[in-house]
């Protein structure tokens, strides 16, 4: 039963209002045309609705008539309950009707009767100020008081803050109404019109790919840049085939975002005519669909990848270069600074990182003294700051107290702050003073000298010289004061030189432009002066020409040439003269021996006591005459270099003793005693035996005759590992030191036996005679040698293996 009054109650109270409402929808679809097609195809069914509404309310009807009987109780229960799923429909037919009342339009307010609530569909009425602004809120609440004020309809364009055209279209009956909120297409208006065919025309001229894509998913619109970049033949064929600049994974991404936020922005990698390029994309979903623009930006980054590796390798440069630099921006706080900034001044790395303003810095410096000392350190602070605002570089200087010397440069930068750059100096202005000092001291120098100095530039121009070369020859510093070139110099010098040919080389030397060799000459100059002269390629181009007096040292030298040729023709004729003579000096002498012998020997008769010892004194001069003519003749040989040895083995006992045997008579004869001290392994050694006999017969002999009477001359030998020493030792009074470098000089006699005294050959002929072997002859005391001894020691040292030297004297 309560089913049933509630039955009752909802059809009494609705369905008046649901018929009110359905012909206000077909009022309100003809005359406004803002509502849609869809709404005119659901009339009819809205017709049949409220027939059947009308149906069901006569029903009720019959039903109360029934109900006043009361005559079937159980009948009544099951209309009750019809009546109850009547109602149920009615009601979702209602919410249907609703939801059909706003399909055609962005936002719809329905009220069904006066004086009850306005229920708002598509936009919620606390989003309606951000869907059409402030002004475009209040317009539609101002139409909504004007119907509901009893206006019948209304019609009303209104525009969002976005710019975006609306048109209100409203209608009442009853009290119910319903106003409706349509967005205009573009073009509405001719504003409208000339907007959209001046996007359509700039978007078809873009370089950008653009497209439209309607609320179902179909591309609506695409441009030409569009068209080239998916490859297709047209925008017709692009659109009916569907194309999408983007793949799959990014159009992923974009639905996304425009589902979530209804717009998606990103860079993603697309193929667009036929290369793989980089796009910003922008895609913007609404009612309209989903707009779309690509801008390609793939040269963009690779020239910014390329700016910052030219950026990296500037700041690599930066960093290896002497000159401190330091970059600011427009805020004055430092942007970049290199190494050498950061070892000038000694910087904190930790202070630079944490990029100071321009003021900070200069504190920092004026603490640590890095900066000229300032009466006004802040105005001369403010005064550098002026770089910020001026047009030109400014220079300047900066003294430290340390005793640097800094050149600044401030240079004000295109977009804003300064660069400085600083060059320290200091070393620079201490190698200038030094330069200067010794160019002085060069000068000077160069002034000192007695040679003359020209030195030639690499443009073959005179720049420096001494005064020797002014007075050499006969030149004036005016005259050479404007840097004269070479070709002057010579014509100048020509009075001096003659027509020689010495400055035309020294002229290839300083004009030269490669392959620049040192050229030395000696130049004769008419007055008789010799001077010797020298072309220096210097490092630089130039050339260094240098002139010395050698006239007295020529003098000299052509007088020593002279006396040695002299000498030279002397020696050649005293060879030749040993050479011719000797044949004459020994055939007579032989001849005059033969005749004593005979003589001696009684082939002419008997001879007296008297007449013997004349012939005897006769034989031993004859014998003197003989050794002196051998020995002068061997001298002779040496020196031509004519000599030439017999090598042979020699065996050291056997020539001792043989050589012993031979004196044997002369020592008796002197009242000296011969003794022998020869080791069992003496050996033999390679020599010529002939002229060791020779050496050992001359040693013997001065032994001999330096021996006192009864003295004892010794003969040794000792052998080592390379050589073999012969020695003769005697017992006289030995040798003074004085003497004893002038022992084996020719014709040098240092015997102090007044009863024999030679010419001074024996010890010559030994020492030439033993550097022939390749060996060696010294004479010392004894006592050297064996402590205590007395007399003179000569030891001739022999190589075991034979050689010859052919310079022997």
């Amino acid at each position: 039963m309560r089913r049933a009054a509630d039955a009752r109650r909802f059809f009494t109270r609705f369905v008046p209002v649901l018929l009110g409402s359905t012909a206000l929808t077909f009022w309100s679809a003809p005359a406004a045309a803002a509502v849609d097609a869809a709404t005119v195809q659901a009339a009819p069914w809205l017709a049949a609705l409220a027939m059947g509404a009308a149906a069901a309310a006569a029903w009720v009807l019959g039903n109360r008539r029934a109900r006043a009987a009361q005559a079937d109780a159980i009948a009544a229960a099951a209309r009750a309950e019809e009546v109850a799923a009547s109602a149920a429909r009615a009601r979702a037919e209602a919410h249907s009707l609703r939801h059909l009342l706003g399909a055609s339009a962005d936002c719809a307010l329905i009220w069904l009767r006066a004086g009850e609530a306005v229920n708002s569909f598509g936009v919620p009425e606390a989003a309606r100020g951000r869907w059409l602004g402030p002004a475009g809120a209040r317009e539609v609440d101002a139409a909504v008081a004007t119907l509901r004020g009893g206006q019948e309809t209304l019609e009303r364009d209104i525009t969002a803050a976005d710019g975006r055209a609306f048109r209100l279209a409203g209608r009442t009956l009853n009290g119910a109404g319903v106003l409706l909120v349509h967005p205009l297409p573009a073009g509405a208006g001719p504003a409208e019109a000339a907007l959209r065919d001046g996007l359509l025309a700039m978007l078809d001229a873009a370089p950008a790919p653009a497209w439209l894509k309607a609320p179902d998913g179909t591309l609506s619109y695409v441009n030409a840049a569009f068209v080239a970049a998916v490859g297709a033949a047209s925008a017709e064929e692009a659109r009916a085939q569907g194309l999408d600049i983007l793949d799959s994974k990014a159009r992923a991404a974009a639905s996304s975002a425009e589902q979530g936020s209804g717009a998606f922005q990103g860079r993603v990698r697309a193929v667009a005519r036929g290369q793989r390029r980089q796009l910003d994309v922008v895609e913007v979903a609404g009612p309209f669909g989903i707009a779309g623009l690509a801008v390609d930006v793939t040269d963009l980054e690779a020239a910014k990848a390329e700016t910052g590796r030219t950026v990296a390798a500037h700041r690599r440069t930066l960093d290896q270069l002497t000159t401190a630099v330091a970059i600011f921006g427009a805020d004055e706080r430092l942007v970049f600074h290199n190494a050498a900034y950061e070892r000038l001044f000694d910087f904190s790395p930790a202070f630079l990182d944490q990029r100071p303003s321009d003021g900070q810095i200069l504190d920092n410096l004026r603490t640590r003294r890095k900066v000229p000392e300032q009466a006004d350190f802040p105005a001369w602070r403010a005064q550098l700051r002026e770089a910020y605002r001026a047009l030109e570089p400014v220079n300047d200087w900066w003294h430290l107290p340390g005793g640097e010397m800094l050149r600044v440069v401030i240079t004000p930068n295109a977009e804003g702050g300064v660069t400085y750059l600083f060059d320290d100096l200091s070393e620079h202005v201490a190698l200038e003073s030094r330069y200067n000092t010794l160019i002085r001291i060069q000068g000077e120098t160069l002034d000192a000298l007695a040679e003359a100095v020209a030195v030639f530039g690499s443009e073959g121009r005179l720049h420096l010289y001494n005064e020797a070369f002014l007075s050499l020859w006969a030149l004036d510093a005016q005259t050479l004061g404007d840097k004269p070139h070479i070709d002057t110099v010579a014509a100048l010098c020509r009075s001096r030189h003659g027509e020689s040919a010495a400055f035309s080389r020294i002229r290839s030397v300083v004009t030269a432009m490669e392959h620049r060799e040192t050229e030395t000459l000696r130049l004769e100059r008419a007055d008789g002066r010799v001077l010797d002269g020298t072309a220096q390629p210097l490092p630089d181009g130039g050339t260094l020409v240098t002139f010395r007096d050698v006239t007295d040292s020529v003098k000299v030298e052509r007088a020593l040439i002279e006396r040695a040729e002299a000498l030279e023709a002397a020696d050649k004729l005293k060879n030749a003269f040993v050479s011719h003579v000797s044949y004459h000096l020994r055939t007579p002498l032989n001849t005059l021996m033969g005749y004593a012998d005979m003589l001696r020997e009684g082939m002419a008769g008997p001879l007296s006591d008297r007449q013997r010892d004349y012939l005897d004194h006769m034989r031993q001069s004859s014998d003197q005459l003989r050794a002196l003519i051998d020995d002068i003749l061997d001298l002779a040989s040496i020196d031509a270099g004519a000599m030439e040895l017999d090598l042979a083995e020699v065996d050291v006992r056997e020539m001792l003793e043989s050589v012993a045997e031979a004196v044997h008579d002369q020592a008796e004869a002197a009242g000296v005693r011969l003794a022998m001290a020869v080791p069992q392994d003496a050996g033999r050694f390679t020599a010529d035996p002939k002229r060791v006999r020779q050496i050992l017969f001359n040693l013997i002999a001065n032994a001999i005759a330096a021996s006192p009477a009864g003295g004892t001359v010794t003969l040794g030998a000792e052998r080592g590992q390379k050589a073999v020493l012969l020695t003769v030792r005697d017992e006289g009074a030995g040798v003074p030191q004085e003497l004893a470098d002038t022992l084996f000089e020719r014709f040098e006699s240092r015997n102090f036996n007044p009863h024999h005294r030679g010419v001074g050959l024996g010890l010559a002929i030994v020492r030439s005679f033993m550097t022939l072997h390749g060996g060696s002859v010294r004479v010392e005391p004894a006592a050297a040698r064996q402590p205590g001894a007395h007399g003179t020691l000569a030891t001739c040292v022999f190589p075991v293996t034979g050689s010859s030297h052919q310079e022997a004297a």
